[in-house]
C-alpha cells in the first residue's frame, strides 16, 4: 500500500516543481504485451559529448532509413530517438502497435546512439531544412531549440486535437515545454531521475543496513565496507557513480549549491560547496580507490558496463537512470534514493526532469500533425502507464497513478518502480543553460578533469567557472 501512496505525493511534489521549473535557476532565454516489435532503422554511432540522463544500449551499425510498406494516403513520418536495448525495444513495439491501430499516419523509427547524437543530426537535418517530423531530445537541449527558433509552436495544434488533455499532464514537464514567449514548443514523453541501485545480497551478507545509503557520508562508509580486494587488486568496488556532470550535480543541489546567483547573473559553480562536494568525489575515486566510474567507449556502452559491474557482482552498486529497471535482476538487487548530506546538513534534491520530443519547422502540417497522433497514443494513459511499468520511467499524465498495470508492476516485475516516484518529493528542477549549451559544456570538461584525470577539483572548477562566465556575460550583453 505504501508503493501506491508514493505515486500519489509524487503528483504533488511536481505540481509544485511546475513554477519553479518556469523560472529554472536561470535567467530565461532569448529568442535567437508482447508482440515482435519491427526492426526500426539506425542512424551512424557517436559518442556522446555529455552524460545523459537515461541509458539505452548501443546500436549496432546503422543503416539508411527504409520505412516498411504503408497503406496509400497514409501520411509517413520519421520518429528519431536515442534509445536502444530493452527501452528501444518498447519504443519499436508501441510504433508497431500505433501503426497497426489506425491506417492514416505511419511512424517509421530511426534508432540514434544516444541523445546527443540524435540532438547534432536534428540539427543538421533542419539546417538542411529536411529534418524529421517528431525527434527525442534531452529535457537540457530543448531550449537551445527553442533559443534558435528551429520548432514549430504547438498551441493550435495541441487546441485542435480532440481529448488531448493537456491538464493531465504533469505540470511540471508540460510547464518546461514552453518558451518565454509562453507558447509550447516541446511534448514530455516521460519523466526521469537518477536513483541509487546496490545489491542487497552483498549488504545483507556484510551487515550494511540500507539506511547508509541516506548520506554520502554513510555511503562512502559502506563502500569501504563493500569494497573487496585480492592480490592487491580491487575485485568489488565498493560504489560506481555515473560519469559525467550530472551526477556530481545532483550531489552539489542536494547539498544546498545552487548554479547561479539570484539575479541569474552570476555562475556559482566554483563556491565552496561545488568545489568541497567534487574533491570529495575525487578523493573516493582516486585516493581511497572505493569508487570508480567507467567512461568513453561508443555510445551508452560506459552506462552497461557500469550495469554489468553490479549485476555480475563486480560493484557493491551504482548512481543510474529510473529507467534502468527493466535491465536489472530484482531478486539480487534494490533501489533506492538519492543520498543527501550530513555536513552541511541536507536533505536529497536531485534532478527530476522531462524527456520531451519536438516537432520542427520545415516539415509539412500534415506530417506534423501526424507526429501529434503518434504523441498522443504513447503517452495515453494506459500506454503511459505501460511505459513506466515496463522502463521505471515516470508517466507524463496524472491519470496513469490509477493504471492497474502500473500497480501491477509495483507488485511485481518492478518492485523499485517506486523509488523514483519517492525521490520527485525532494527533487529538483532542471536548471535551464541560457547560453545554448556553453556553461553544461564547461561542466562537462570539468567533471573529465576531475572523475577521469584526477585534477583537484578547484582547479578543474575555476576553469570551468571562467568559461561559463564569459558566456553568461555574453548572453546578458546580448539583452542592452
Amino acid at each position: 500500500m505504501k508503493r501506491i501512496v508514493y505515486l500519489v505525493m509524487v503528483i504533488a511534489m511536481l505540481v509544485s516543481l511546475g513554477a519553479a521549473a518556469l523560472a529554472g535557476c536561470a535567467p530565461k532565454p532569448t529568442p535567437a504485451p508482447a508482440t515482435e516489435a519491427p526492426q526500426a532503422t539506425q542512424a551512424p554511432t557517436q559518442a556522446p559529448t555529455q552524460a545523459p540522463t537515461q541509458p539505452p544500449k548501443p546500436t549496432d551499425t546503422p543503416v539508411p532509413a527504409q520505412p516498411t510498406a504503408a497503406p496509400a494516403k497514409t501520411v509517413e513520418i520519421e520518429f528519431w530517438y536515442g534509445l536502444g536495448g530493452k527501452l528501444g525495444e518498447v519504443v519499436q513495439d508501441f510504433i508497431k502497435r500505433f501503426n497497426e491501430s489506425q491506417t492514416e499516419v505511419h511512424v517509421t523509427g530511426v534508432v540514434m546512439p544516444d541523445y546527443q547524437t540524435t540532438l547534432e543530426k536534428l540539427q543538421a537535418a533542419i539546417a538542411a531544412k529536411k529534418p524529421p517530423a517528431i525527434a527525442l531530445i534531452s529535457g537540457q537541449r530543448v531550449h537551445d531549440l527553442m533559443n534558435a527558433q528551429v520548432l514549430n509552436p504547438l498551441d493550435e495544434l495541441v487546441a485542435a486535437e480532440p481529448d488531448f488533455n493537456v491538464d493531465d499532464i504533469v505540470p511540471a514537464f508540460y510547464q518546461f515545454a514552453k518558451w518565454e514567449d509562453g507558447k509550447l514548443y516541446a511534448l514530455p514523453l516521460y519523466g526521469t531521475t537518477q536513483v541509487l541501485y546496490y545489491r542487497k545480497d552483498f549488504f545483507e551478507e556484510l551487515g550494511i543496513s540500507p539506511d547508509m545509503l541516506n548520506t554520502w557520508e554513510d555511503l562512502a562508509e559502506a563502500a569501504r565496507k563493500c569494497r573487496k580486494v585480492e592480490g592487491g587488486e580491487v575485485v568489488r568496488w565498493g560504489w560506481e557513480p555515473m560519469w559525467g556532470y550530472p551526477n556530481l550535480m545532483d550531489a552539489v543541489l542536494s547539498r544546498g549549491g545552487k548554479l547561479f546567483s539570484d539575479d541569474g547573473k552570476k555562475v556559482l559553480i566554483n563556491d565552496q560547496i561545488w568545489v568541497d562536494t567534487w574533491e570529495q568525489f575525487r578523493k573516493w575515486i582516486h585516493e581511497e580507490k572505493i569508487m570508480r566510474i567507467h567512461y568513453g567507449g561508443e555510445g551508452w556502452a560506459y552506462w552497461y558496463d557500469t550495469i554489468d559491474d553490479v549485476m555480475q557482482g563486480r560493484a557493491c552498486g551504482y548512481t543510474g537512470s529510473s529507467g534502468d529497471q527493466g535491465d536489472l535482476d530484482f531478486s539480487i538487487i534494490a533501489g533506492h534514493i538519492q543520498p543527501g548530506w550530513k555536513n552541511p546538513p541536507h536533505p536529497p534534491a536531485p534532478v527530476a526532469q522531462g524527456q520531451y520530443v519536438v516537432f520542427p519547422l520545415y516539415v509539412p502540417e500534415e506530417q506534423t500533425k501526424a507526429a501529434l497522433k503518434f504523441y498522443k497514443f504513447f503517452t495515453s494513459t494506459d500506454m503511459t502507464a505501460e511505459w513506466s511499468a515496463r522502463t521505471g520511467y515516470l508517466p507524463v499524465r496524472l491519470s496513469a497513478r490509477e493504471s492497474p498495470v502500473l500497480k501491477k508492476a509495483a507488485e511485481t516485475t518492478m518492485p523499485a518502480i517506486m523509488v523514483p516516484a519517492e525521490q520527485t518529493k525532494y527533487a529538483s528542477p532542471l536548471p535551464i543553460d541560457p547560453t545554448g549549451g556553453k556553461i553544461t559544456d564547461a561542466l562537462t570538461k570539468a567533471a573529465d578533469k576531475v572523475e577521469i584525470e584526477g585534477i583537484p577539483a578547484k582547479e578543474a572548477l575555476d576553469e570551468a567557472a571562467a568559461e561559463a562566465q564569459a558566456a553568461l556575460d555574453e548572453y546578458w550583453a546580448s539583452k542592452k
